[in-house]
């Protein structure tokens, strides 16, 4: 998940309206619990937290304290999207 979190700081910054994720069966998705923990770990705070079609979308604080919008894959836990406040 370092990793992860790692690429999502290099990525650009760009506005957007929902994520384009792939679909996987329920069965297939990744805990919610897992990302969550995951996030915490790497300092972000999550205000919300949903389903959004077929991505799991957080809204909260990275680490730096700017609040940010990410939808990640529900099986591999990648980030699909993300916006960070400039």
């Amino acid at each position: 998940m370092k990793l992860l979190l790692t690429i999502f700081v290099l990525l650009p910054l760009q506005a957007f309206a929902g994520a384009d994720c792939p679909v996987y069966p329920k069965s297939e998705w990744a805990s919610e619990d897992t990302l969550k923990q995951a996030l915490t770990e790497e300092g972000y705070s999550i205000k919300k937290f949903k389903v959004d079609g077929n991505c799991y979308e957080i809204y909260g604080r990275n680490k730096q304290g700017k609040k940010v919008e990410i939808y990640f894959d529900t099986k591999t836990l990648a980030i699909i999207k993300a916006e960070v406040e400039k």
